[in-house]
């Protein structure tokens, strides 16, 4: 013989039963609805990872293909200490760049910023910037790198 149990008991049990399906209800909503939003089949695109540096006499010298005590060094080329990220020029020649000089964190310099090695940052436009000598003379150009498109190509047009 089975015995029931009383209504007072079975309540409990039958409204957890209704909250979780009802959890599992609103869980397949969500991620139906986020899923069929998205561009492209459901999914992000992918990140691009930054390219590494390496380099290959530092690899060498580890391996002990050089040797640890490098001769003397070679004074660098002045244009080799810049990297130019960026520039934001205005029509009369001023504005501001963005270099990142002898391997440390970019910084923002406008015309006339000195650097080491009598250095001067003599003009900024919108292709790039001209590095020389305080007391004037020739000096070099660094120009604003292009950037290559995204991983997907360019970006998709506006559905109507």
């Amino acid at each position: 013989m089975t015995t029931a149990l009383p209504v007072s008991s079975r309540w409990p049990v039958a409204a957890a039963t209704a909250l979780l399906w009802a959890a599992a209800a609103a869980s397949a909503v969500y991620w139906g609805l986020r899923l069929s939003s998205a561009e492209g089949g459901g999914l992000p695109p992918p990140v691009a990872s930054p390219a590494l540096s390496v380099q290959t006499a530092e690899v060498a010298r580890v391996f002990g293909a050089l040797p640890s005590t490098p001769g003397p060094a070679a004074a660098p080329d002045a244009a080799t200490r810049f990297q130019l990220l960026g520039v934001a020029a205005n029509q009369s020649g001023g504005g501001a760049a963005l270099l990142a000089v002898d391997g440390k964190p970019p910084r923002s310099y406008r015309v006339g910023a000195a650097f080491e090695g009598g250095l001067t940052l003599q003009s900024i436009d919108a292709a790039g910037v001209h590095i020389g000598p305080a007391a004037g003379g020739t000096g070099f150009a660094l120009r604003v790198p292009l950037r290559p498109l995204a991983v997907n190509g360019p970006p998709r047009a506006p559905a109507p």
